[in-house]
Order: C-alpha cells, then sequence, then structure tokens
C-alpha cells in the first residue's frame, strides 16, 4: 500500500467532492422533480443526483483512467491500478429534494478492499471532512477527534432508518427500546454526516441497518482516524448488515446492546 500515492488520491478525491457540490448547491432547480425511484416510493432519485454522479465519475476517469468505480445511481467498472473509488454522489437526498441542509457529497478510494482516503463534503455546513489512513482527519485545518466516552445513559446517539416499510418497522422497535436508555437520539437523514460528526464529537455514537458502502467507506474512515471504533455485529466489520460508530469507551457498549436489540435484522 505504501506505493500508492494517497496524497494524490486525496486532491483528486477533494476536487471532485467540490465540484460535485458546488453543482448540487448552485444548480438546484426550483422546480427538483424525482427522476426515478430506488428500491421504494419514498426512496427518491433526483436528476441532480445523477448529473452530480456523471461529473465525479467523468472527473475521475480523466485524472485517473486506470482506477475502478463503485458508484450509487450505478457507475461500475473494475480498473487495472488496485485503485477502486467508492461514490456516493449525494448523500441525504430526500433532505437535498426537500431543501433540508443535512447532505453531502462522499467520495472514498480504497485499495484491497479498504479505504486509504475519504472525503465528506458538506456545502450547506461550508465543511468538507477528509482523512487518509493513518494520518489523521481534519476539517480544514482543524485535527479532528471524538469526544470523551460517555456512559450509555449520557451518550447522544445518531441513526437513520431504511425506505422498506418492513424494515423500518423493525428499525422502530429497536429505537422503542433504546431511547429511554440514551441521552437522545438523532435522525440527521445522512449517514456520511452522521459518522463525520461522530469523528468531531458532534454525536456520542451512530448506528444504522442497511447502508451500502458507498454510504459508509469515506465517513467511516474519517470516524477511524478521528479516534472512533466502527464494525457491524461483534466481531464483524462495518457492513450492511449493521453499521456502528463510536468513542472507544463507548463503542463495545453500545455494540452489544444493539446484537442484543436485533438491529441487524429486520
Amino acid at each position: 500500500m505504501s506505493d500508492i500515492p494517497k496524497d494524490e488520491l486525496l486532491a483528486v478525491a477533494l476536487e471532485a467532492a467540490d465540484r460535485a457540490g458546488a453543482l448540487l448547491r448552485d444548480g438546484r432547480p426550483a422546480d427538483l422533480g424525482v427522476a426515478a425511484t430506488k428500491t421504494s416510493p419514498i426512496d427518491v432519485v433526483t436528476e441532480m443526483d445523477i448529473a452530480a454522479e456523471k461529473l465525479i465519475t467523468g472527473f475521475l476517469a480523466e485524472r485517473r483512467p486506470a482506477d475502478g468505480v463503485l458508484g450509487e445511481e450505478g457507475a461500475s467498472s473494475a480498473g487495472t491500478s488496485g485503485v477502486r473509488w467508492i461514490v456516493d454522489p449525494l448523500d441525504g437526498t430526500v433532505n437535498y429534494l426537500y431543501g433540508l441542509p443535512s447532505w453531502a457529497v462522499s467520495i472514498a478510494a480504497e485499495v484491497d478492499g479498504e479505504a486509504v482516503v475519504g472525503v465528506v463534503a458538506a456545502p450547506m455546513r461550508g465543511e468538507t471532512y477528509r482523512a487518509v489512513r493513518g494520518s489523521g482527519a481534519f476539517l480544514g485545518d482543524r485535527r479532528l477527534g471524538v469526544r470523551p466516552a460517555p456512559p450509555l445513559a449520557q451518550a447522544l446517539i445518531g441513526t437513520g432508518f431504511g425506505y422498506l416499510t418492513s424494515r423500518r418497522a423493525a428499525q422502530a422497535e429497536v429505537l422503542r427500546t433504546l431511547l429511554p436508555e440514551v441521552r437522545d437520539i438523532r435522525r440527521g437523514g445522512s449517514a456520511a454526516i452522521d459518522l463525520c460528526d461522530v469523528a468531531c464529537g458532534r454525536l456520542d455514537g451512530y448506528y444504522e441497518r442497511g447502508l451500502n458502502p458507498w454510504d459508509y467507506a469515506a465517513g467511516a474512515l474519517i470516524a477511524r482516524e478521528a479516534g472512533a471504533l466502527t464494525g457491524g455485529r461483534p466481531g464483524e466489520p462495518v457492513s450492511t448488515e449493521l453499521t456502528v460508530a463510536a468513542a472507544p469507551g463507548l463503542f463495545g457498549t453500545l455494540q452489544d446492546r444493539l446484537e442484543t436489540l436485533g438491529a441487524w435484522h429486520d
């Protein structure tokens, strides 16, 4: 991995995220509509979502033509360089559709299945989070660090919900039990931003079932480089089944409680 130009990958990710963020922020039409649906009528794909992915993949093809790409809106190529980009052009699509500010562009570069660079740009916050594996996580010039771990009862926990009705019902049951056991719950609507909020101490922990690699690849790396632990079910890595992130003193307690509550299944 030492021969992979991580500084170059970071520069490419930052520029791609900046360009896509500007397109989404400045180009959002007043009559924004729904171009298609994903897993259910609630889960929308906007015209801008698709346009942003085309911008990012086109830029990556120009700057790093031998790399592979996996994008939320269908971009997929194997590449020959050993580098693969994991792209969510618009994380928080429903927020964006409704004019809410919590949405982001998420771009990660991975080598041998492990993220080595992550960038999450949140234009309406005026914030871009970044991390290089082994070099820390940053917001602008500020090095990020997780908040000291509180007891579970004093923890502010972020989460999110799926779009399928059956999954939402199961997630609501988990939340019904967990809510009285923590300080409070936040549901922001962007997994990438939630993971970055753990990294910069705005949340004590975060969990969600049903995320895809493009949802968590960049944000999970940023959280880890800020000192958080990340994983899925006990002993398992982050996955579509379950994503958990928290400061080391809280992570195990939260993960074990989520396992007991069955947060990893519908």
